[in-house]
């Protein structure tokens, strides 16, 4: 999980306690997965006795971080700041301990608390002098932009990122005792900026620590789907296809994820690597992946209800386990599949099966057709076998009120709507 370090943090975390922040954006009121791995190494930072510190960027996060975004960034309003950066705290609690008395306990701050109140004037006064331009425009971030997009420029505002990061780093180091700051290797720039403003105005010495940005096997972007972020929260992302985003990582991925995203130890990720290459068509990294992961952002009835809920699509699974499904999870599982319309008033005084599946729905091309495969035990409804091609179908099979599952064969299936 190490990409860079630098000298002398190894030795300052084996002398003594040490305080380390991580900075997150609080554009949204929720993580998503690429968060995750600052949030890992948070985790692992306390678990090692160390006190870890979540820095919610609510000044930065206003202006754009020209190592980061093309584009620079709405301003929030306070209020909405706010209401971020609590629902941060919450899903950051599942990860760290912020309530016991321990001396390591994490701690939430926002960098809108100390500079909402520092004037232009005094910042360009007390930090700016300290930092000269030629340090500043020799960053790997602000010359990959400036080259970059020549036609378009930088903006001062995003040139003054690193300075505005670089006192965020001062300002815990002189009030929280913070030593480190760690990040994604796109930050070191920033970070040993921080660095050298600590040294150069108060003569301490503070560390910094990068983690590798994770990028996919095939070069794609680390999780963004075609649908988006994969979120933390489940407004956003529901837990089964939280949950599906891990179980279907190529092989080559989930050998690299299951590294830094879960708490197992290397001997019980060797034994899965090994199990993998034994059988790799029974994907053993893949599925204890995505149960580590879903466990610690959700729960484990989430990961169970999400299991249960896959089994529906791809097993054997029953009409009592297509029951317990919630309309979201329902839409979630059965999203790929052909859906079609239905009247809810034709299906109030009942409908065949043959009528609604030819008629109704073009589910079968004939009603011969559909015949043979009733009489055979190849036609569903809900999970329970037709036994009949004319029995009546009404508005009490509804799943939810809204749902009919028909099923043709072992792996076609339809989702009808009454609408």
């Amino acid at each position: 999980m190490i990409a860079d370090m630098m000298p002398g943090t190894e030795e300052q975390l084996q002398k003594e306690l040490t305080s380390a922040y991580v900075g997150i954006d609080p554009t949204a009121d929720s993580l998503h997965i690429g968060h995750l791995v600052s949030v890992m190494m948070l985790k692992h930072f306390q678990r090692a006795g160390h006190r870890p510190i979540a820095l919610v960027g609510g000044a930065t996060g206003m202006i754009g971080d020209p190592s980061m975004k093309s584009a620079e960034r709405n301003l929030l309003d306070e209020a909405t700041l706010r209401h971020n950066q609590d629902c941060i705290k919450n899903q950051l609690a599942k990860f760290l301990d912020f309530d016991s008395d321990a001396p390591n306990a994490a701690k939430l701050v926002n960098n809108y608390d100390w500079m909402k109140g520092y004037s232009f004037l005094n910042f360009i006064r007390d930090i700016g002098k300290h930092i000269t331009v030629n340090y500043m425009m020799a960053k790997d971030s602000v010359k990959k932009r400036l080259s970059r997009e020549s036609s378009v420029g930088m903006s001062f505002t995003e040139f003054s990122y690193q300075l505005l990061q670089g006192y965020d780093y001062l300002y815990l180091y002189e009030h929280e005792g913070c030593r480190l700051q760690m990040g994604g290797t796109d930050q070191w720039g920033n970070i040993t900026t921080g660095t050298e403003l600590i040294r150069r105005t108060l003569g301490g010495e503070a560390f910094a620590l990068t983690c590798p940005l994770i990028t996919k096997a095939d070069g794609g972007k680390f999780g963004k789907t075609e649908s988006g972020n994969i979120w933390l929260d489940r407004r956003y992302t529901s837990p089964y296809k939280f949950y599906q985003f891990w179980l279907n990582v190529s092989d080559a991925d989930a050998a690299k994820y299951i590294k830094i995203f879960t708490d197992l130890n290397q001997e019980e990720i060797a034994a899965l690597e090994a199990e993998q290459e034994a059988a790799p068509h029974l994907r053993a990294l893949q599925k204890r992946l995505a149960k580590e992961v879903t466990v610690m952002v959700h729960s484990l009835e989430d990961y169970e209800a999400a299991v249960e809920a896959s089994n529906i699509l791809f097993g054997n699974s029953t009409h009592e386990a297509l029951l317990k499904l919630d309309e979201d999870t329902l839409l979630a599982v059965f999203e790929g599949v052909p859906h079609f319309d239905i009247s809810r008033d034709e299906l109030a005084v009942g409908i065949k099966a043959v009528d609604l599946c030819t008629e109704k729905a073009a589910i079968f091309p004939s009603k011969g057709e559909m015949r043979k495969l009733v009489q055979s035990g190849g036609v569903s409804f809900n999970k329970e076998k037709l036994a009949e091609v004319d029995a009546v179908i009404d508005s009490s099979s509804l799943l939810d009120d809204k749902y009919l599952l028909v099923q043709r064969g072992k792996k076609n299936y339809y989702l009808l709507i009454a609408k």
